[in-house]
């Protein structure tokens, strides 16, 4: 896999977690080196000034280091968890972490500051529309991505949860390969791309 060596301000969003108009407003004010396109009026900012700025601004800079995806599975099931760490391993494009439940999961979210979240909705001590709303209702997270599992099939359920702030939901059983699709699909990366 190639490094990037020049990033356009909605990628330096992504690999920050900061919204698109935050990288804009600081590579405007100047807390944020690069250069606009010639001819244009696009901005593009070298891995080098990023790496400063992410440094400089306390931002981890793991996700522009090693290009891989942040991934936090939360489930009370360790063999599923166990089943599902080992699909995205084989991926090879997730550093992955796990929850076994819902305060875990919190402390998960804040610390690791992950891209994507798989979370069973029924934990043993908070369940995930509570989880989901804790996530979304800190604006630092927005940048994080839900992905809701259950046994349960209930639609009005499956529409809480999305109200609640799940970007989307799978039923259980499923199989690991179609979880890892509908991550990458809900990550905007390349399906089966393995190093």
């Amino acid at each position: 896999m190639t490094t990037k060596t020049v990033f356009t301000t909605g990628e330096a969003a992504k690999i920050c977690k900061v919204s698109q108009q935050t990288i804009i407003r600081c590579f405007d004010n100047g807390s944020l080196k690069g250069f606009r396109v010639p001819g244009s009026k696009f901005r593009r900012i070298p891995r080098e000034q990023l790496y400063l700025f992410m440094k400089d601004n306390g931002i981890p800079t793991d996700a522009l280091e090693n290009g891989k995806k942040k991934l936090l599975i939360v489930d009370d099931d360790q063999d599923l968890v166990d089943l599902m760490k080992d699909g995205f391993d084989r991926d090879g494009r997730f550093e992955i972490r796990t929850a076994n439940n819902g305060f875990d999961a919190g402390m998960g979210v804040k610390e690791f500051r992950p891209d994507l979240v798989v979370l069973d909705v029924m934990l043993p001590d908070i369940n995930g529309k509570e989880v989901c709303q804790r996530v979304r209702n800190d604006p630092s997270m927005d940048m994080v991505k839900i992905l809701c599992i259950s046994g349960m099939v209930e639609h009005s359920k499956v529409d809480a949860l999305k109200a609640a702030g799940a970007n989307d939901f799978m039923q259980k059983p499923f199989s690991i390969d179609d979880l890892v699709s509908r991550a990458c699909d809900l990550l905007e990366i390349d399906r089966g791309v393995v190093n």
